[in-house]
């Protein structure tokens, strides 16, 4: 989109105006120590980087965490604290920095300014999607299982570093490879690359220049692969549907899942042998890419829940309903719904199911009596432990006749639409919000808060329908009674 020539100047101004705080800031502060671990999964990466700061400045409190645009693609979470903390801060996300300097900047207010030589120590939590793949990408069915993680070496950032080690660490012990970088000795005097047990760990390195910049990428970034065996599933949500229906009248709230599972593990070498896997259940020894059963963790106090696939109703499925917690109470408690799809899902497999459950409304909505306002909290997903959801779709549909719509989701959708959702016994039709989401983790498992009110007048409103409904359907019936069709007396 081109700017009219009256708002080019003071869109230029702001721009450059926000950067030169930006880059005054980054002259604000020095890294003394960075140490990054990068804790390694199937389909997510969970990634801890602690930065001990000093401040060059006084009243500074605004540091800048830079990301090359590698992992600034595959980050899907992003969260800073102060160590010993757990109030996350307030971080503000940036694109593209305007000098093309190859990273994506996150300035993160601090609590309180800093004073010369004030020094802190920030914990930074991000979570990777798609940072693994399968390697070999094919296996049979008794074959193990082996992923590769490829990243950056260096923890880049626009301030200086006097040192900094990062830490790769494997699931478990068997390790088969891992770089070991060269042409780092402007950085480092002894051996680049160690490992102790299940941990690759490089470094340390020493006085760094800030190395936010194209010029530094280019000459001294590098790649690192680590393969590693992984024993557990992939598992990979390729597309969630969700739609949660809120009831007055039946004070319910019925929320129902439509799931596209994928097995992301290396996909099967050769035909699906049932014997073989029959033989591998019996003695307990299926291989780590198969996926026979899941696992979901549901909200305490459901029922009436329904598991079905595109054949039909699946009967192979257990649930253990938790007794129903008051909304304001905290508690750990939860429903366990373990199913068996009809088939074991091989690597590169999917599985298509919806899942649905009925709770009571009182357990997830509020009422204030003062604003006539109700409130409501609708998870954005069931979250299943190290999966990743590509696409996710939560489409909220409220009682018919309900105004004042407020939608407070825990993190930014990437669309948001409203439309009117037309069911039996409706008039008008009820309002519905659709939110869409890319690249869930398991951090991603807040709840969209929603606020509405509906009149009195409104409730009343499917009662008339109906009644005027037999009325005219007895005064329909009563007319045809007293017509004669018959063609003689």
């Amino acid at each position: 989109m081109v700017l009219p020539s009256w708002l080019r100047l003071p869109a230029i101004l702001f721009a450059t105006i926000s950067w030169s705080l930006v880059s005054a800031s980054t002259h604000s502060f020095e890294n003394t120590a960075i140490v990054r671990t990068v804790d390694l999964g199937g389909s997510l990466v969970h990634v801890t980087t602690t930065y001990a700061i000093r401040a060059l400045d006084n009243g500074v409190n605004r540091y800048i965490v830079s990301l090359g645009e590698n992992e600034a693609r595959s980050t899907s979470w992003f969260e800073a604290k102060l160590k010993g903390q757990n109030e996350p801060l307030s971080v503000t996300t940036r694109p593209l920095d305007p000098t093309s300097d190859g990273t994506h900047s996150y300035v993160v207010e601090l609590p309180k300014p800093l004073s010369v030589n004030g020094t802190v120590n920030l914990v930074v939590e991000t979570v990777l999607t798609h940072a693994t793949y399968p390697w070999p990408k094919k296996a049979a069915q008794k074959d193990d299982q082996s992923l590769k993680y490829e990243g950056d070496l260096l923890v880049l950032s626009p301030y200086k570093t006097w040192t900094q080690r990062i830490k790769v660490r494997a699931p478990a012990p068997r390790i088969i490879s891992y770089t070991t970088p060269d042409s780092l000795d402007e950085f480092t005097t002894d051996q680049v690359a160690t490992k102790s047990g299940a941990t690759v760990t490089y470094g340390p390195f020493s006085n760094i220049p800030p190395s936010a910049s194209t010029a530094f990428i280019g000459k001294h970034q590098r790649h690192v692969v680590v393969h590693y065996y992984f024993g557990h599933p992939v598992v990979e949500i390729a597309s969630l549907k969700r739609v949660a229906e809120i009831s007055h009248w039946g004070a319910n709230l019925n929320i129902q899942n439509d799931i596209v599972l994928r097995n992301a593990g290396p996909t099967l070498k050769g035909q699906f042998a049932r014997i073989e896997h029959q033989s591998q259940t019996f003695y307990n020894r299926l291989a780590p890419h198969i996926i026979p059963s899941l696992t979901f963790h549901l909200p305490p106090g459901i029922h009436s829940a329904y598991y079905y696939d595109l054949n039909g109703n699946v009967s192979t499925s257990r649930l253990r309903v938790a007794p129903s917690v008051p909304k304001a109470a905290q508690s750990n408690q939860y429903s366990t719904l373990e199913l068996r799809p009809r088939y074991p899902l091989m690597g590169g497999w999917n599985y298509t199911f919806a899942l649905g459950w009925d709770s009571p409304l009182a357990d997830s909505a509020g009422y204030d009596a003062s604003t006539g306002f109700y409130v409501l909290g609708v998870p954005v997903q069931t979250v299943i432990p190290g999966a990743v959801v590509n696409e996710a779709e939560v489409k909220i549909i409220f009682p018919e006749g309900a105004t004042d719509i407020g939608v407070f989701p825990p993190f930014d959708p990437t669309t948001e639409q409203r439309s009117t959702h037309i069911t039996y016994l409706d008039t008008i039709g009820r309002p519905a919000v659709t939110l869409s989401f890319k690249n869930l983790t398991d951090k991603h498992d807040g709840l969209i808060y929603v606020t509405y009110k509906v009149p009195l007048s409104v409730h009343l409103r499917k009662p008339k329908a109906v009644s005027i409904a037999f009325g005219a359907l007895f005064l329909v019936a009563l007319l045809a009674r007293r017509v004669d069709l018959s063609l003689s007396k």
